[in-house]
């Protein structure tokens, strides 16, 4: 069973639709109990980070799914959700992340400034293709040059050691990393098409 953590914060529609179409028995939960009995975790999440870490720390899972990761469950974070997987968040402000993946999190719209690139629009939306940095078993399925959907205006940065896929906007995008069984894509493999769900596919099967 996937657990997707429902703490108030993105619709999961598209989500769970993509995972029960690929034939995953699928529990969207805020219950520490369904967590703990799921052989894999799904954070999602949509937003500011700030407000989401907020209110996943008011669900009182962190605890939980620190632990359940240090024993070695597969965890996927998606958008939001990767990133709250990092050290810190500098969105308007410094937020503490889960610190499951080493990195912080910055502005794309302040480093394309800082790189001197003009012309492109904040937030990132819509189709880039993907480069694969790593052979990971959640690519096991894709070929490099996929492309995937991307919505966000933060990214992950300092996290080179992780980083397992990368598109390009002017910098370098971080579009993916892992951890040991932790993983993150800043890209909605639920909306990416085939390519996507073969992503969500090989999950199943780390």
């Amino acid at each position: 069973m996937i657990a997707v953590i429902d703490y108030g914060v993105g619709n999961l529609f598209s989500l769970t639709a993509s995972l029960k179409y690929l034939g995953a028995d699928v529990k969207v939960t805020g219950e520490k109990e369904e967590i703990e009995a799921a052989d894999r975790i799904i954070l999602p999440g949509v937003g500011a980070f700030a407000d989401a870490k907020e209110k996943l720390d008011q669900t009182g899972l962190v605890e939980t799914i620190l632990e359940q990761t240090a024993d070695g469950k597969p965890l996927l974070g998606i958008c939001l959700g990767m990133q709250l997987l990092f050290d810190e968040s500098h969105e308007y402000g410094v937020h503490k992340g889960l610190g499951l993946i080493k990195g912080k999190i910055a502005s794309i719209d302040e480093d394309l400034k800082k790189a001197g690139i003009a012309g492109l629009k904040v937030p990132h939306i819509g189709w880039n293709s993907l480069q694969f940095e790593k052979d990971e078993p959640l690519f096991r399925y894709n070929k490099p040059g996929d492309y995937v959907y991307y919505v966000h205006s933060f990214y992950g940065t300092d996290c080179e050691e992780s980083t397992i896929a990368t598109s390009e906007y002017g910098v370098t995008i971080t579009g993916a990393v892992r951890s040991g069984k932790v993983y993150g894509t800043q890209f909605h493999p639920e909306k990416s098409g085939e390519a996507g769900l073969k992503m969500l596919k090989a999950f199943m099967e780390v």
